[in-house]
């Protein structure tokens, strides 16, 4: 990547995020439904159309952190580190996109999880989206561990991406305060650890060789 095509990425991530934050911001003062498309793009500064360009609806911008962190996750399970198990990978991916996540939309994080949690059209997206989450991940697993077990790779991935958003949701639900919410995800991701540590599989380096 050049240094403008980087620029440019760089770019595009501040104008998506300055998106969904004045979203958030908006739907916390004004409420969901009196909310419109074109009152974020006056808060966020954009063109209606430039919301368009990152977000296809209303609703999608509210899943605009989830989207992006769930993204992350997979893509460092498609990049391990050579002589790491998949469990070292899974701890090092989750571990970072975690410290994002207590980073992003702190005061409105509670509004996004109250929005997801009272719409059942919301509902559905994120059951979606983790369902879809959750499959990618199997795959992955399943690509760089051929010897793993079918109902292994399936338990990993569920137990990976519902654990984790399960704490997310909880510490975002009652106000957790940043280092409160850091803390509680550290126990989560050691939960999760000692969980998939069972697996063998999981615990060989991506690249030695299933005996």
């Amino acid at each position: 990547m050049d240094e403008r095509t980087g620029l440019r990425e760089r770019k595009k991530r501040r104008t998506r995020h300055a998106i969904a934050s004045a979203a958030l911001r908006l739907f916390a003062e004004r409420g969901y439904e009196e909310t419109t498309i074109a009152d974020i793009a006056a808060a966020a500064d954009v063109a209606p159309r430039t919301f368009f360009g990152y977000f296809p609806s209303k609703e999608d911008v509210v899943f605009a952190e989830v989207d992006d962190r769930l993204a992350e996750v997979a893509e460092r399970l498609a990049a391990p580190v050579r002589g790491e198990s998949p469990l070292q990978t899974i701890r090092r991916g989750v571990v970072d996109v975690l410290e994002a996540i207590v980073s992003e939309h702190g005061e409105y994080g509670a509004v996004q999880i109250s929005l997801i949690l009272e719409r059942p059209g919301l509902q559905a997206r994120a059951l979606q989206r983790l369902t879809d989450t959750q499959e990618k991940i199997e795959g992955l697993l399943r690509d760089l561990c051929p010897g793993i077990d079918e109902i292994d790779a399936v338990a990993a991935a569920g137990v990976a991406v519902g654990g984790m958003q399960a704490v997310v949701v909880h510490c975002r639900r009652h106000g957790w305060d940043p280092l409160s919410m850091r803390t509680a995800l550290d126990r989560a991701v050691g939960i999760v650890e000692n969980g998939l540590g069972s697996v063998d599989e999981l615990n060989r380096p991506w690249d030695e060789p299933s005996p």
